[in-house]
């Protein structure tokens, strides 16, 4: 099992930060400086610049803007985490937007955050994603869910994905897909918490994602396209 990251005023977590306006990334930046387990190691006012930069500073935590002159920290999210695959990426935005909600999770987000969050509440967020946790609590997840159950037609390129699952990985992916936590799977399946800890390693794997929050997107939208089907 993977180690737990500590991080203390010897060994400070390492931030880097993209927004394009200077008075917002002077603003977390403040922010940080005061905290001791914290450190920006870099900033970036543009996706050119954050990808040319980022990958030689090492960070632990990447505070993305989702929109940007010159492209998307969606973008910059995936690029960074194909170059620095233990990068925790926290998108940083002004709005709400479910759509930018759902390409960040597909691109590994960590977490997803509204600029006008408490100063404490940011840290705690760096803080979450630093130890390798999901800021995507389960009623963000549901709400995304619901909003997937639209007019819009899911891939159909997800059910081919699924064949490759057995069918208790089936069965605890679609629980995944309603939000239940691993021991509400294993009481719902008749399976210790461990067990359910193996399938959703095994079935992540095979989907070909990282977080389970990625897997619970794909089983909404097959459920989607399965009830268009009936």
């Amino acid at each position: 099992m993977t180690e737990v990251p500590v991080f203390s005023a010897q060994s400070p977590i390492r931030v880097f930060l993209l927004d394009d306006h200077e008075v917002v990334r002077r603003g977390v930046s403040d922010l940080l400086a005061d905290e001791p387990d914290m450190e920006v190691v870099g900033e970036a006012a543009s996706a050119e610049q954050a990808l040319a930069r980022g990958p030689a500073l090492r960070p632990h935590v990447a505070v993305l803007d989702v929109r940007l002159p010159d492209g998307d920290g969606i973008t910059v999210c995936r690029e960074l985490r194909n170059r620095m695959p233990s990068l925790a990426c926290l998108m940083l935005t002004s709005f709400d937007d479910e759509d930018a909600l759902l390409d960040a999770i597909m691109a590994g987000a960590a977490g997803y955050v509204l600029k006008q969050i408490k100063g404490t509440d940011l840290m705690a967020a760096i803080r979450t994603v630093a130890t390798g946790q999901s800021m995507l609590d389960p009623a963000t997840t549901a709400r995304l869910m619901n909003s997937l159950r639209g007019p819009a037609t899911p891939p159909y390129e997800e059910d081919a994905r699924l064949a490759v699952l057995s069918e208790r990985e089936r069965a605890v992916l679609d629980l995944v897909g309603e939000g239940l936590t691993n021991s509400q799977i294993g009481k719902r399946l008749y399976l210790s918490e461990k067990t359910v800890k193996n399938h959703i390693s095994r079935l992540l794997s095979k989907l070909g994602v990282e977080r389970r929050v990625q897997a619970a997107v794909i089983a909404a939208q097959v459920h989607e396209h399965e009830e268009q089907q009936h």
